[in-house]
């Protein structure tokens, strides 16, 4: 098992922070499994600073996917887009 750091902008670290957010949606360009802990560190993209907060989460899922090979044609992905719906 592994511990991945990450940056989160503030919006999303808020949501993740008060339980709202219970996803993240990641370019697939590192390694990260089920069991992993992801250590999420808040970002603010306009001083191109951290803020100082973190939050530990326990990875109990990971779904990767590629553009070209989903369930739907790539020409309607790239005209309507594509929407994560977290469950609880």
């Amino acid at each position: 098992m592994a511990i991945i750091n990450k940056k989160i902008w503030p919006e999303y670290f808020e949501a993740v922070a008060t339980g709202k957010k219970k996803y993240e949606l990641r370019l697939n360009d590192f390694e990260i499994a089920d069991g992993d802990t992801l250590i999420l560190e808040e970002w603010n993209p306009k001083t191109k600073e951290y803020t100082g907060r973190k939050i530990e989460k326990k990875v109990t899922y990971v779904g990767k996917f590629r553009i070209d090979n989903l369930f739907w044609p790539e020409e309607e992905i790239k005209e309507k887009g594509i929407q994560i719906i977290s469950l609880e």
